[in-house]
């Protein structure tokens, strides 16, 4: 069996302590005045500090007016990641190709997505308070209180700077969105999915506004101001992240639910009759919902907004118990067409409440099964309201798209691979669409697997574990479902442990080629089957987490358990499952018939009656001769209940394909054999007739109707005399036509079925070719007299939708010589539903939408009849930003096809480009983003530079790093896959070339100064590297390996860095008089921690340990300063690790750090003095130097723009015998030195314990080291005697003294003072003094073998 996973408080608690801030609770207190444009406020966080005593929050567009901590202010720093979105960049050397320009812009996506992870409000939360606390502890015993969590109330006053992105002003309306990593621009908080906390919020507004947020409403406070302002108070007792956070302010109407009082739907007041008419079903879904789950529903109430849909940036925004929707999906009780794609997006915001936002997912690669569940539960309702064919439908076309799009690793639902690289954009654009259906088909599949009841147990299982009073687990990974696939869904183990590496973890679909024979003789089927996969082979073969026990033949792995063939005979139908997924990708099976033929039903040939040849064992006659006489067989289907997300190719001779379309009642069943009647080369008057009966059939499903429609178009030709044109002229007229005047009838719509068949005829019928690829005569007056005697009266719905269908349908049309002529007529048509519409709105500018499409398929189609410019000069007052923002948006996307078609892809970018600073709308530019991303794919591999001037690369890569696409997260991921498909590769960050990627990114730091902060985070977000800010140390404060952050950082969230990294540990054997700076210094290149390449190295350097019996003071004013001050391509950064108490015989420990990145260190300039100081060294120290410790980040540069560069030194041959000799002198200073201390307190019984005590921590040291040594990897070497030298930080002159200038941030140890921070650029002289002795440096190269992803 599965094994259970471990719980998850031992998870926890296995962390370091200092693995960063946690938010248990926070307040949000917001001021919003509408009139001017204003948000101002508070947030109060109840944080778990961690011992570095930094807590590192998200911020962006924010105003910091102060911070406080427990009551008092305190220090902090506030760096806005996208302060220089808007600045210049040198774009022109990578604009010099398409290749350059994609990679750069690979760079700069990476680079902005990696700062985003990043905690860029960092506060101080050390006081005098716990600095007393500490020296209140006995020597080497800890009190209560540090045992006990180090939780303080932080509060940030501030005020929101920019509502572009975030948080949004639209009239008086103000609304919240939930796009990635962006509820930081209108609070402070943990922008991070992993960090979840309770909500108290408190949002004051004008008294005739309405503010609607998470959580249950607790009660309002009118205010006694002139004029009075109201105060919306809610609770929300759920743990959630701050991305489901959510706010909408203005004058809604509230709808109450009437058959649910936990339900409130609010609109804008026109809106009010659509929404009434819109939500009478949704108490159904939300009572099927608690139902199936068996379980209340898990927040305190359940609050729907419509706003505008220029306002929205998608149509749902989903927060906890409350959904933001466009006001686009209400509809009246006039409307037809929009009414079921409305009810599934509801029921799917619903669904997103119960798995996404109350049950969340554990990690980034278990995001998959949150979004499956959800999209499970919606197909549940699906078929409960909308019926089991439309759910049935629904799921076979999804399941087709994955098959054609799961190729490659963007597409593998829990890939850590794939998650690391995409850092969460892989729920934007058609790959987030892929994800989604590939979710639901493996979550059904499994369902099929085990069975309905057992999958409704596991996800009640589920709902009940969160909603537990004991220890309530919110959280789900796909280990834990899987071990509940195993406990409750009896699925075998070994099933499941093929099932979810081959599904869930890699890509690919299988596909099967499938043909038969029949044997007469023996009664069988001999079915041959060919298996292959959608990846391809190379990226088949190299499937991580793919089972290496399993049979691998021509790169294929194949797939776990087997597929069924079900068998439609003359007396009944058998199911075989014996279709094996896995072993050799060529099948031969032998399936046995139960049908056997009378022996009457057969005649004896006669001599030379089979001039063929052919024996009685031959194989069954092909085209329409089947029929019942020659086998038993009807037909044949493989995998008949979807049991597999298979591509299935099966070859069946015709009369089996019509025997399926007409005695299959599945509507999967009927899909296909449509389909495959549709792809044969030649059409016999059999399918056409078969598709016509099918077509009007009034008892088929409406959407297998339809597609039979469009294939009698696709079947009429030449050679059948038009048949199919007639078949549809025909049943039109049957339904649509009196037969008296043979004109159409007034409109009808009652009858919602045929509705759609009928509205769906007039297209295709625009789609039949005659011999001259041109569309037939009679097409193009049929649909001209659809048009021109519509007649809507009496009719009680609307046929806005049913004219737009008209109008498309003219778009579809070929002009020949023919019907040339009628071209005027139909665009008088067009002209006049154009003006009437501009007089009577359509629902949504559908009709106008359409008319606007079809003019420019028309110009398009007779570009050289018709003057482009003249149809340009009709689409332009579209664009008029007075007009509703979908007709905006089809003008622009005409435009864009034009200008397109007539010069070219690199004018239509310029176009577009502008389009997207015109256009205010967020939704708008996501619009404009995927048809330019469109017009760049029909170019496909036909792009060269000469189509695209390096002047528009530059543009488009300016755009990309602009405030624009930075407001909007889903423009800017367009943007870079705009240049991306432009370069000829896949729209998506997988697959990106990390070392291409790495040297652009190098090169941007080389060219500009960039305070990443990265040196101050490292122990505040698990995902950043190291941070060094310092806590406010006292007496007997030693202070912990730093390191154990950057584990906890690598770990965390599986990335690893190349890095250098130098510690420097002082030893415990020197003189009070000695007490130099230790510094840990870190080199940042700035790049993403994912870019690996090559190996990695790691070298130790421990020094001499010193006794400090002063106090330490500190505080992190001018981290800013210290910073800042780097040179290009130079960056070294100094920190010091948390602190912890220590005994009172410990001398005063640091451990330092160095972080560089060695494989990068060629990206900027050697210096030409190897022998510079480039990293501070503390060797010789005079006796002033003692009084300072160095606990601050420091930043060292170099003029030439190198920092390591002293590590290989030319001269260090010629070093290494001074430096021994040296070397030896110490030693025998020391040693002297010591037996003269010896002398002076053998009579000391203090100095005695201090020694003993230091013996024992040394022997300890010692074994933990013997420890780790031997855990170390094989690939771990220790260089030691000579080449000991060959790191020497300064080049030493024997017989000079040595001049040390060292830019630090130094502390004054005194211990009556009160803390502050004494931050200076000393400049010393050092000499060497005989009771000095230099520190020993013990040298550790590691190399790691890092995969190439």
């Amino acid at each position: 069996m599965a094994k259970p996973r471990k719980p998850k408080p031992d998870a926890e608690d296995s962390k370091p302590a200092n693995s960063g801030a946690v938010v248990r609770h926070q307040k949000l207190c917001l001021s919003i005045d509408t009139n001017l444009r204003r948000i101002y406020g508070y947030t109060e966080l109840e944080i778990e500090v961690p011992d570095i005593g930094i807590v590192g929050l998200h911020a962006e567009n924010l105003g910091i007016e102060s911070v406080l901590v427990e009551g008092e202010p305190t220090e902090f720093e506030y760096y806005p990641h996208n302060q220089a979105a808007d600045s210049e960049k040198p774009w022109a050397s990578a604009a010099s190709s398409l290749s350059s320009a994609a990679d750069a812009a690979a760079a700069a996506y990476v680079t902005a997505l990696e700062m985003e992870l990043m905690p860029n409000f960092l506060i101080n939360c050390c006081n005098k308070m716990h600095i007393e606390q500490i020296n209140t502890e006995n020597n080497g015993v800890q009190s209560s209180a540090e045992v006990k969590q180090n939780v303080k109330s932080v509060r940030v006053n501030y005020w929101v700077e920019k509502m572009e992105t975030g948080i949004h002003f639209e009239d008086n309306v103000i609304h919240t969105d939930n796009q990635i990593r962006r509820a930081r621009c209108w609070f402070p908080c943990i922008d991070d999915n992993n960090q979840r906390c309770c909500y108290d919020l408190e949002f004051t507004v004008a008294h005739n506004l309405v503010a609607v947020s998470n959580g249950s409403l607790l009660y309002q406070v009118l205010s006694k101001d002139d004029p009075p302002r109201k105060t919306y108070v809610y609770r929300l007792d759920v743990p959630v992240a701050a991305q489901w956070i959510s706010l909408a302010v203005g004058p809604f109407e509230i709808l109450p639910d009437q058959h649910n009082g936990l339900i409130s739907h609010m609109c804008l007041p026109p809106n009010l009759p659509k929404l009434r008419n819109t939500v009478e079903f949704f108490h159904s879904a939300f009572s099927d919902y608690e139902q199936y789950l068996d379980a209340k529903f898990p927040f305190g109430s359940y609050k729907q907004v419509f706003l505008a849909p220029e306002m929205a940036i998608s149509s749902s925004t989903f927060g906890a118990s409350l959904s933001i929707l466009s006001s686009q999906v209400l509809f009246d009780e006039k409307v037809i067409d929009q009414t079921i794609d409305t009810c599934i997006k509801l029921a799917f915001a619903l669904a997103r409440q119960w798995f996404g936002v109350y049950i969340t997912p554990e990690a980034p690669t278990d995001e998959w099964l949150l979004d499956g569940l959800a999209g499970f539960l919606t197909d549940l309702f699906i078929k409960k309201f909308l019926g089991n064919n439309e759910a049935q439908y629904r799921r076979y076309k999804a399941n087709c798209a994955v098959c054609k799009a799961d190729d490659s690793g963007a597409t593998a639902l829990s890939s850590s691979f794939a998650c690391k690289d995409l850092y969460g954009t892989h729920s934007i654009g058609l790959n987030g669409k892929i994800r989604s259906w590939k979710s639901v088909a493996i979550l059904q599949v499994l369902e099929k697997q085990m069975g309905p009841d057992f999958f409704k147990k596991i996800l009640q299982a589920i709902i009940s574990r969160a909603q537990g009073t004991t220890c309530p687990v919110r959280s789900l990974s796909t280990k834990e479902f899987r071990h509940f696939a195993n406990k409750i869904g009896n699925l075998e183990r070994p099933f499941l442990k093929e099932f979810f590496p081959r599904w869930v973890g890699s890509h690919g679909c299988p596909v099967l080629r499938m043909g038969f024979s029949y044997n007469k003789r023996k009664n069988i089927i001999e079915l041959a089957v060919l298996r292959e996969c959608t990846a391809t082979l190379d990226s088949s073969v190299s499937v991580p987490n793919a089972n290496p026990d399993s049979e691998n033949r021509d790169g294929d792995i194949g797939w776990p358990g087997v597929m069924t063939v079900r068998v439609y005979e003359l007396d009944g139908m058998s199911d075989h499952p014996d279709l094996p997924m896995s072993g050799d990708a060529w099948q031969l099976l032998e399936i046995a018939c139960h049908s056997k033929l009378a022996a009457r039903r057969y005649q004896k040939p006669k001599k030379g009656s089979k001039p063929d040849g052919s024996d009685d064992n031959g194989d069954m006659p092909s085209l329409d001769v089947r029929s019942s006489v020659d086998s038993p067989l009807l037909w044949i289907r493989a995998d008949p209940e979807m049991e597999y997300l298979a591509e299935i190719h099966f070859n069946q001779p015709v009369q089996m394909w019509i025997n399926q379309l007409e005695k299959d009642e599945d509507v999967v069943a009927q899909a296909q054999a449509i389909a495959a009647l549709e792809s044969l080369p030649e059409f016999s008057p059999s399918v056409v007739n078969a598709l016509n009966n099918f077509l009007t059939d009034s008892k088929a499903f409406w959407r297998v109707r339809i597609e039979a429609a469009f294939a009698l178009a696709s079947t009429s030709s030449e050679e059948t005399d038009l048949a199919g044109l007639q078949h549809l002229v025909r049943f039109y007229k049957s339904r649509r036509f009196d037969a008296d005047i043979g004109l159409p009838k007034p409109n009808d719509f009652r009858d919602f079925p045929e509705y759609f068949v009928l509205e769906a005829i007039p297209r295709a019928i625009a789609m039949v070719r005659a011999a001259d690829k041109k569309s037939p005569r009679e097409a193009v007056e049929f649909v001209l007299q659809l048009l021109k005697y519509n007649d809507n009266n009496g009719n009680p719905y609307s046929d806005v939708f049913w004219l737009a269908a008209l109008v498309q349908s003219v778009g579809e049309l070929e002009f020949g010589q023919q019907s040339i002529f009628l071209l005027s007529s139909l665009l008088k048509r067009i002209d006049r539903l154009l003006q009437f519409d501009r007089l009577m709105p359509s629902y949504n500018g559908i009709l106008t939408i359409s008319c606007i499409r079809t003019l420019a398929q028309i110009a398009l189609k007779l570009s050289g009849f018709i003057h482009l410019d003249h149809v340009c000069e009709l689409i332009k007052p579209f664009r008029d930003f007075k007009t509703i923002w979908q007709v905006r948006i089809e003008a622009s996307r005409a435009l864009l096809d034009l200008e397109f078609n007539c010069n070219g892809i690199n004018a239509a970018l310029l176009l577009f480009i502008k389009y997207i600073e015109e256009e205010p709308s967020l939704r708008g530019q996501v619009k404009l983003g995927v048809h330019a991303m469109r017009l760049c794919q029909i170019r496909g591999g036909s792009v060269s530079n000469e189509d695209i001037k390096s002047t528009t690369l530059v543009a488009l890569l300016q755009l990309l790093e602009s405030r624009i696409a930075f407001n909007n997260v889903s423009l800017r991921h367009y943007m870079f896959s705009i240049l991306q498909v432009l370069a000829g590769r896949t729209p998506t960050l997988y697959g990106v070339p990390k070392d291409k990627v790495r040297r652009m990114a190098d090169v941007e730091i080389c060219n500009e100064q960039k305070n990443h902060f990265a040196a101050l985070v490292a122990e505040i977000k698990p995902a950043e590297p190291p941070a060094a800010n310092p806590n406010l140390l006292h007496d007997n404060l030693a202070i912990p390996e730093a390191s154990k952050g950057v584990d906890t950082v690598s770990n965390s969230h599986e990335r690893k860095t190349s890095v250098v990294k130098i510690r420097v540990k002082q030893s415990g054997t020197t003189s009070k008089a000695e007490e130099g700076d230790d510094a840990t210094v870190e080199r940042s290149q700035g790049r993403h921690p994912d870019a690996d390449r090559g190996a990695t190295s790691s070298v130790s350097v421990d020094a001499p340990q010193r006794n400090s019996a002063e106090a330490v003071s500190i505080s992190n004013q001018n981290i800013e300063e210290v910073n800042s001050f780097h040179d290009h391509g130079s960056r070294i950064t100094a920190s010091i690790g948390s602190a912890k108490i220590a005994s009172e015989g410990d001398n005063f420990g640091k451990e330092l750090q160095c972080t560089a990145d060695s494989s990068n260190v060629a990206a900027c300039p050697r210096p030409d003095n190897p022998s510079s100081p480039s990293i501070i060294q503390d060797n010789y120290i005079d006796a002033e130097g003692q009084k300072f410790a160095s606990l601050q980040t420091l930043s060292v540069s170099r003029q030439d723009g190198g920092s390591l560069g002293t590590v290989d030194s030319p001269n260090r041959g010629k070093e290494k015998k001074k430096k021994k000799k040296d070397k030896e002198k110490k030693k025998d200073k020391e040693k002297k030195r010591k037996r003269e201390d010896l002398k002076g307190h053998r009579d000391d019984l203090e100095y005695l314990e201090k020694k003993r005590l230091k013996k024992e921590r040394k022997h300890k040291e010692k074994e933990m080291a013997k420890l780790l040594s031997e855990a170390k990897t094989p690939s771990t070497t220790e260089l030691r005697g000579k080449k000991e030298e060959t790191t020497s930080l300064t080049k030493e002159l024997p017989g000079k003294k040595e001049e040390l200038v060292a830019k630090s941030a130094t502390v004054p140890l005194k211990p009556s003072a009160p803390p502050k921070v004494v931050i200076t650029k000393s400049e010393t002289r050092t000499e060497p003094t005989e009771g000095t002795s230099a520190p020993k440096f013990r040298i550790k190269i590691k190399n790691k073998s890092l995969n190439k992803s």
